[in-house]
């Protein structure tokens, strides 16, 4: 989780935050997404997370992926947003979080592929209808919506 989530969570305890951030769905050659599966909930998601102050939707869109997947990313286009009530979701050590996040789709990737042990579990890349079934919420409706346009 975010340094500035944690300084948040240091002022105001277990409320609910509003946490701003930025996934990104990246494509191969085959059309096959990476996903990660987290190590702090063990359910497949996209590469992604919170923003950090200052930085644009992109820059943690770059960061997160960069730190997650060893990967850096080159041209990012606009996917979705995602907020609201359907995004609430409690982490595992019982953090309340509402989700305001944008996405992004790339095809662009450069570097090798290694997944951050504090955070992925491992690294792998699906067919679009071969997704596994253990997939976070947030990220579910984010590839539903994949699904449904590709």
């Amino acid at each position: 989780m975010a340094n500035y989530i944690r300084e948040l969570r240091d002022m105001v305890g277990t409320r609910p935050l509003i946490m701003a951030g930025a996934g990104v769905i990246i494509l191969n050659e085959k059309g096959q997404v990476l996903l990660q599966q987290r190590a702090d909930n063990e359910l497949w998601g996209l590469p992604g997370g919170a923003m950090e102050v200052g930085e644009s939707f992109e820059e943690a869109a770059r960061r997160e992926v960069r730190e997650e997947t060893g990967l850096e990313v080159g041209y990012l286009e606009f996917f979705m947003t995602d907020s609201g009530k359907p995004t609430y979701y409690v982490y595992p050590n019982g953090d309340p979080v509402y989700l305001a996040a944008v996405y992004f789709m790339t095809r662009e990737v450069f570097g090798t592929l290694r997944p951050d042990s504090q955070e992925s579990l491992q690294l792998q890349w699906f067919s679009p209808h071969e997704f596994p079934g253990l997939i976070g919420p947030n990220d579910r409706r984010v590839l539903a919506e994949f699904i449904r346009r590709f």
